[in-house]
């Protein structure tokens, strides 16, 4: 994949896109901008749609939330953070324990080492998920009837799982941040969409069905950002 190196943004990585007529402008889940554009569109036209729209471009990035870094902090369900003064900016997962070692306080920030600090986080939260949500999903299917072809995992921005009309299931490894009646919601959730890929009163008569306090659930969620 290009990339542009640009004195604001850092690398910028650029996606060429088949059967695609415009210039689209993501976050990838590193943290780092990307620009989807046409296959046949060149570099010079992506240079200057970047800069035309620095700030738009600024509060794409701003949005993106910010690893915190703080010493103790729980990474999912079983990990944790230990931050350290040293000479360099770095961070490593080693185990359960993701190992962050800071040159100053101010260092927090640092983009680069935001990338590796969330590439650790990342790490720590899909050995998690692959751990943990197949056993229960499929727990939860047989104990409530449910049948679904297959099971992947992503890190995507901005929804905590999805189902296809084959009947496949992704779900979103920021789960392991919730609480675990919440995992299970989400999980009962996507596997109600195997009945309704919908959100008829007939699919939440599906989810209801498998968890009653449903709503309670749901705005519990709605308070939780499934971004990482």
């Amino acid at each position: 994949m290009p990339t542009i190196e640009d004195n604001e943004f850092g690398t910028i990585s650029v996606r060429k896109v088949s059967r695609s007529n415009t210039m689209r402008a993501t976050v990838a889940p590193n943290g780092t901008l990307r620009i989807s554009v046409p296959s046949l569109a060149p570099m010079f036209m992506v240079k200057r749609m970047i800069s035309s729209s620095r700030g738009d471009l600024r509060k794409l990035m701003n949005a993106h939330p910010t690893i915190q870094i703080i010493d103790g902090l729980q990474v999912g369900k079983s990990h944790i953070m230990l931050v350290r003064q040293g000479d360099t900016n770095s961070a490593r997962r080693r185990g359960l324990r993701i190992h962050v070692t800071l040159r100053s306080d101010d260092a927090r920030s640092d983009p680069a080492l935001q990338k590796e600090v969330r590439t650790a986080v990342l790490a720590a939260l899909r050995k998690e998920a692959k751990h943990h949500l197949p056993h229960r999903i499929q727990h939860l299917a047989t104990l409530h009837g449910f049948k679904y072809s297959s099971l992947r995992f992503t890190h995507a921005s901005s929804r905590w799982g999805s189902c296809n009309s084959q009947q496949a299931i992704s779900l979103n490894i920021a789960l392991m941040n919730l609480p675990f009646e919440l995992i299970d919601y989400v999980l009962v959730h996507e596997l109600a969409h195997t009945v309704q890929l919908n959100h008829s009163k007939e699919f939440w008569n599906e989810v209801a069905k498998a968890v009653p306090e449903y709503k309670q659930l749901r705005k519990q969620l709605k308070s939780h950002n499934p971004a990482i």
